[in-house]
């Protein structure tokens, strides 16, 4: 049996947060800018909005409720709906190195403290680390499930052999 099915809780909810992490950047793997940014659902989504708002998703949990930042301070929306849009001047690439980047930033942060450190949130109220890693796992799982089915859409109705990538 491999060392990470026995691990402390820690070592696991860090694997498994970066094996969903992984995911999402691969749903973008090899699709065109044109089919990243393509609408297939009457919402905002598209494979390229989802992983942007999962940087976003990032960045409120680490940075604003961790570290106390303010969403002012970080240039980020109030709203939620604007975090799936992505900007005129984004690419798959740059999409992908900011999500990495804000990735690496998380796990400094979390770092940082142990699973039973105590934040508060603006609308759960207190809750701890632990909580945060459990909420992110089935954030970030739930949407990279999204722009799979997205990814197999697009490359379909392109004519594009469906890989999982």
């Amino acid at each position: 049996m491999a060392s990470h099915l026995t691990a402390a809780e820690r070592a696991q909810l860090d694997r498994f947060l970066d094996d969903g992490r992984l995911e999402v950047v691969k749903t973008l793997a090899g699709l065109s800018e044109e089919q990243a940014r393509r609408r297939l659902v009457p919402s905002l989504t598209t494979p390229l909005g989802l992983v942007k708002h999962l940087t976003f998703v990032e960045r409120i949990w680490f940075q604003v409720v961790l570290l106390g930042r303010t969403r002012a301070e970080l240039g980020l929306p109030e709203e939620v709906d604007p975090t799936f849009v992505p900007d005129p001047g984004d690419t798959v690439a740059s999409v992908i190195a900011d999500y990495e980047q804000v990735c690496t930033e998380s796990r400094l942060i979390a770092a940082d403290f142990d699973l039973d450190h105590e934040a508060v949130h603006r609308r759960f109220g207190t809750l701890n680390l632990r909580w945060i890693y459990l909420h992110l796992l089935r954030e970030i799982n739930r949407h990279a499930g999204h722009a799979d089915i997205l990814r197999e859409q697009l490359l379909a109705s392109d004519g594009e052999p469906v890989e999982t990538p």
